[in-house]
């Protein structure tokens, strides 16, 4: 199903949506709702800064979890704030920065927001030629509603047109992340599209959220042609795909923000 909007403003919302629901009976007290996004490190397409715009595509997305990429910390082109408390609250969803490196008098990587507070949170470096950007790969783990544990991972892999680096950073996930001793969900700007190498890697491990028959372009955001935007998740019984969504906000960012509603599966 396609639904398209309309509105006379400077953004749209809602671009296309993939659902599940009527396909089998659902525990509503097991739904986790996962947005990824690349947030441009603050800016907007128009080359401003505006913050209350990325605070609300993630809250008419009412995600339980955010994973963010292009997050800064206080560096000087994001005017010294620090992005990921600065729109937890204004979300009101607990912040967790994850640095990759440092840039710019400040630091670059990746952010996750969340509405349960944590058990236990980990960054991974991942690994990278020595020319190339450094990437990280930030993880928390949390308690459900449910008393379910589950793991929340968001990443975002290298942009260059060379693959080395991603499938070395995919191989590093697969390694680490398949040890998990609870359910995970791995979100992120994968910079890779379907049916490459890199995503192929990870399949052999993860299972991807997207339906393969009807690919929902991400990137860019004014014109979405690729798919680079992804939920994951491990192990593939204990999870359900519910629905997806791309959300198309041509300002707030150059990428449009991957929504994901999960069912939690019991063992």
């Amino acid at each position: 199903m396609k639904l398209s909007i309309t509105i006379p403003m400077l953004f749209i919302t809602l671009l296309t949506t993939n659902l599940f629901w009527s396909q089998h009976n659902v525990d509503s007290t097991k739904i986790v709702r996962v947005l990824s996004f690349n947030i441009l490190h603050g800016a907007t397409t128009k080359g401003d800064f505006n913050l209350d715009l990325i605070a609300k595509v993630i809250k008419d997305a009412n995600p339980d979890f955010v994973a963010m990429q292009e997050v800064d910390d206080r560096t000087n082109r994001a005017k010294k704030y620090d992005l990921v408390t600065e729109l937890g609250w204004r979300t009101k969803l607990s912040p967790l920065f994850g640095k990759a490196m440092d840039y710019d008098n400040g630091e670059y990587g990746e952010g996750i927001l969340s509405k349960t507070s944590f058990l236990s949170t980990r960054n991974i470096a991942l690994p990278y030629y020595d020319d190339h950007e450094p990437r990280a790969a930030l993880e928390i783990t949390t308690t459900l509603s449910t008393k379910d544990t589950i793991s929340f991972i968001g990443t975002h892999l290298d942009h260059l047109n060379d693959e080395r680096d991603r499938v070395l950073q995919v191989e590093k996930l697969n390694e680490i992340f398949s040890k998990n001793k609870y359910p995970t969900i791995l979100a992120g700007d994968l910079n890779a599209e379907p049916n490459s190498t890199p995503i192929n890697i990870l399949e052999k491990v993860w299972t991807a959220a997207y339906d393969k028959n009807n690919i929902e372009y991400t990137y860019p955001s004014d014109n979405p042609v690729i798919k680079i935007d992804y939920v994951l998740f491990y192990p593939k019984n204990r999870w359900r795909v519910l629905e997806t969504k791309v959300i198309q906000d041509t300002i707030a960012s150059d990428h449009c923000a991957y929504l994901v509603t999960l069912e939690l599966l019991d063992e």
